[in-house]
């Protein structure tokens, strides 16, 4: 049974894993065994449930605990830490979370190239460093059916807090991993990966001698990793160059670009397997 601890003090030491405590610091690179992330809402908390992720303890508002109480019962004997809403709303996006937010230990990884074996379509992500945009993109992968998203060693982490929430939790359902772990490992080290694992790489890129992305010749490949590049600059010229692939979306009324987040919705729909 859950233990409810009403929480009086902003400073409490039992808010420092919600209030206080850095990204870096949930992370915790030093001990991974004792890394966190914090989910945000129902929803959130219940795939990442479904996912296997470990609770650590819950909090919200004293008024959600009769309505959150099947959530709470399937978290476990669980530190249930409440308060009132004046307390809460100096936390950083609290209106934000729906109410209730869990801190939980971070589920183990697989390797890149578990997932590259049992995987057809794969999203690969160069240096997208904005929560925004990872967030989102997990999301376009969860729904429009990427098997894995592979992460180059600059990304942003996609349990970082704003990514988790801007994902509705599907950073829980499509599995991802890096693609190296030293910045020097792409993307020599990962194409050489991809192309051992059977993948054709298909560079997302506005070049006028790139195919167009409903090609024909792309939906016919078995194996196809989807490359996409960080906001602004897009793929470094090295990357585009090392692919089998350079694939454009037409673009009209003088747009320059898409969003990365948005090209990846485009990208996923019509590049997913058939």
């Amino acid at each position: 049974m859950a233990d409810i601890i009403e929480i009086r003090d902003f400073h409490a030491a039992e808010l420092d894993v919600y209030a206080r405590l850095t990204e870096a610091q949930l992370l915790n690179r030093q001990t991974p065994e004792n890394a966190l992330f914090i989910a945000e809402s129902t929803v959130v908390i219940e795939r990442a449930l479904d996912a296997g992720c470990i609770p650590v303890s819950i909090l919200l508002e004293k008024k959600h605990i009769e309505k959150q109480k099947e959530l709470i019962a399937r978290c476990g004997a669980i530190p249930v830490y409440t308060s009132s809403l004046d307390v809460l709303e100096q936390l950083t996006g609290y209106k934000l979370t729906r109410g209730v937010l869990c801190a939980m230990h971070r589920p183990p990884r697989p390797s890149a190239e578990e997932l590259c074996a049992v995987s057809g379509r794969i999203a690969v992500l160069e240096n997208v460093m904005n929560p925004t945009n990872v967030g989102a993109i997990f999301r376009s992968a969860a729904a429009l059916g990427m098997d894995a998203v592979l992460l180059t060693p600059a990304c942003c982490d996609p349990l970082y807090r704003r990514s988790v929430r801007v994902s509705m939790g599907t950073v829980f359902q499509v599995p991802w991993a890096y693609i190296g772990s030293e910045l020097s490992d792409w993307p020599d080290s990962g194409m050489a990966l991809l192309r051992r694992e059977g993948f054709k790489t298909a560079a997302m890129a506005l070049r006028e001698d790139a195919l167009p992305i409903d090609s024909p010749v792309l939906g016919a490949e078995e194996k196809l990793a989807v490359v996409l590049g960080t906001e602004g600059d897009g793929l470094a010229e090295e990357t585009i160059a090392a692919c089998d692939y350079t694939v454009r979306i037409p673009m009209y009324h003088n747009v320059d670009s898409l969003n990365v987040a948005a090209a990846s919705a485009v990208a996923f729909w019509e590049l997913r397997s058939r």
